[in-house]
């Protein structure tokens, strides 16, 4: 999102711990604009889920608030919040009918039966499971059944959908056009999703905005091209995409320009982000579709290498080579017709810009 409306769901100075020693989340203060898709990424243990879960109500802060639409909701119970919950299990009830599943969260808000045959039929409608009302569970696809999740959570037109690994569960092809599935019925209806993963890649194709979770804090909160193009630290370069490094030390830096010694010997020139000051260690991250054979005499890194390995990945092929003292520098080519015309043993040169490596922390 361009700009970020005011805060439909605010985090204020919370903490989460379970044992009264660690915590899990850490003065985490976080705005959620309304009809925006934020995704909390991060690896297992980082505090994603259990800010979900307090989101929820599932789970209760150790200190400071929860804010929905401007009210504290700490104290509210989970199914007065109003919130709308997809989970990775789909958590249908197996003894009840597709369409009484949906009616379910109606029927508890004392609609009428025909209003509630309307909601639910339009909502089947909507993720492309019209005529499947009368099935079982049981007699449903795995992304059927998620595609039922999904539709229980919005039916009663909730403000506010949480989602947890929902798609965890579903094979790669399946899970990919859940994917867009997903993106399109947020695109269509503007409610506001705040969706958990530990996949980047989900999180990349879906988010307006990703949150960066780990040990507890956000690292980073960007939209996903600012994320992966512009990672404010090692951690993130590392979890978001693919990336080489080189440990090294700052010898100069010249506005945004750092020049680094690395391990191996040679000079490299980055981008200071984070390079710190003169002396100090700092790690060049570099990803390898930023790298270039043969490269134009005006390209500021220029390095020889030796070719070590060449994997074809149908869209682009993958070539590991021996350089700067690492033997596992990966660059990826786009295949054009596989004119790709490298093999292994090779010597060719390589270069990239200082602006595409980041010398970071």
């Amino acid at each position: 999102m361009s700009q970020l409306k005011k805060a439909f769901v605010k985090f204020e100075q919370v903490d989460k711990s379970y044992d009264g020693k660690k915590l899990i989340v850490k003065g985490l203060n976080l705005d959620i604009a309304e009809g925006e898709f934020l995704t909390l990424l991060g690896p297992s243990g980082s505090g994603k889920t259990t800010t979900l879960m307090m989101l929820a109500g599932f789970e209760t802060p150790t200190n400071g608030e929860i804010y929905l639409n401007g009210k504290p909701i700490s104290s509210i119970p989970p199914y007065k919040r109003g919130i709308g919950m997809v989970f990775q299990n789909y958590a249908l009830f197996p003894h009840l009918t597709v369409f009484e599943n949906l009616a379910f969260p109606l029927k508890v808000r004392n609609l009428s039966k025909q209003l509630i045959s309307e909601r639910v039929n339009q909502t089947l409608a909507m993720v492309s499971l019209d005529g499947f009302g009368s099935r079982m569970p049981s007699q449903l696809s795995g992304g059927q059944q998620q595609r039922v999740a999904v539709a229980r959570a919005l039916v009663f037109d909730p403000k506010l959908v949480l989602m947890d690994e929902p798609l965890g569960a579903l094979d790669k092809n399946l899970r990919e056009s859940m994917q867009y599935e997903l993106k399109s019925i947020h695109e269509k209806l503007g409610v506001t999703i705040v969706y958990v993963t530990h996949d980047q890649g989900e999180a990349l194709t879906m988010s307006d905005r990703i949150a960066v979770f780990n040990d507890g804090n956000i690292q980073q909160l960007s939209s996903p091209n600012h994320l992966y193009e512009s990672p404010v630290n090692s951690f993130v370069a590392r979890f978001i995409g693919e990336n080489n490094t080189f440990k090294g030390v700052v010898k100069a830096i010249n506005g945004n320009l750092a020049t680094v010694k690395t391990d191996a010997g040679p000079i490299i020139k980055a981008n200071a982000i984070l390079a710190g000051s003169v002396g100090d260690q700092t790690t060049v991250s570099l990803r390898p579709e930023r790298v270039f054979i043969n490269p134009d005499v005006t390209i500021e890194n220029q390095f020889k290498c030796a070719v070590k390995q060449i994997i074809y990945h149908g869209d682009h092929i993958r070539v590991r080579v021996s350089i700067l003292g690492s033997d596992n520098f990966i660059l990826k080519v786009p295949n054009s017709n596989n004119q790709l015309n490298l093999t292994v043993g090779d010597k060719v040169k390589l270069g990239w810009s200082f602006m595409d490596c980041r010398a970071l922390d």
